[in-house]
């Protein structure tokens, strides 16, 4: 539970490798060494660098085992994370998978691939949070959509359709939880230079996870249920849902 001047003292990641996520708990902490960190992610080097990344920043962090194309982990490794100590403040959602978009819509597998761990596990992750969450009476939930599922563009439409449901389902639970006291917000970054687009061509107004760590930091402390990374990002696909369909198919995006 937060301590008496706001402060985060338990934080849950659900793909506890991001680097945004882990970006955003470095922000949330600020190094506070009574802060309690679950890591829930495969086991492997990823997970091992992420937790020594934090416990270089004196947090107290602990791992959990967590696969989103594996059913069975998702139930187990948000049990354990509740279960584990005190009331968790924040949960972040922030697993996904990218794929590659020349052969998601030409291969059944690879499609659906990308919608087990987009959509599928994110759905199943939000419900098992939120009933945990009301439970608990307060708490908020920090789910990584993106700026591709506002308007699904020719270059990642398969990603973009799956990351468009996962956007719709945690805005609805948003306002299914605000009378428990639960916040919902969802992030939606354009371009971020990370691990996850490593040897993709950077797009305009990209970011790095630190700065998209300071827009969900910023967010979360104002009780807002959406942003956009960058900020002028939210105008930018104003402009582009808008655009009609002949014109916006034609854009080299």
């Amino acid at each position: 539970m937060k301590d008496a001047i706001g402060n985060v003292q338990r934080v849950l990641v659900l793909g506890g490798t991001s680097d945004i996520a882990l970006a955003t708990v470095a922000r949330l902490t600020a190094g506070r060494r009574s802060v309690q960190v679950t890591l829930a992610a495969r086991p492997g080097e990823r997970r091992s660098a992420a937790t020594a990344e934090l416990q270089s920043l004196s947090l107290q962090v602990s791992e959990v085992d967590f696969d989103a194309t594996d059913r069975s982990s998702y139930e187990k490794a948000v049990t354990l994370a509740f279960d584990d100590g005190g009331d968790i403040d924040v949960v972040i959602v922030a697993f996904g998978l990218l794929g590659d978009q020349a052969r998601a819509w030409r291969d059944v597998d690879a499609a659906l691939d990308l919608v087990q761990v987009n959509y599928a596990a994110a759905v199943a992750c939000g419900v098992l949070v939120g009933e945990r969450l009301r439970a608990q009476g307060h708490g908020a939930i920090v789910a990584m959509s993106s700026v591709a599922g506002e308007r699904p563009r020719k270059s990642n439409f398969v990603y973009g359709s799956t990351k468009a449901g996962m956007d719709s389902f945690y805005t609805g639970l948003g306002d299914a939880l605000a009378a428990d006291g639960i916040q919902v917000m969802v992030v939606r970054p354009g371009f971020v230079r990370s691990k996850m687009t490593e040897g993709l061509k950077a797009a305009p107004l990209s970011q790095t996870p630190e700065q998209v760590a300071d827009v969900i930091v910023a967010g979360l402390r104002d009780g807002r249920r959406t942003v956009w990374a960058p900020p002028a990002m939210r105008w930018v696909m104003l402009a582009l849902r808008h655009l009609p369909h002949p014109v916006f198919s034609r854009l080299p995006i």
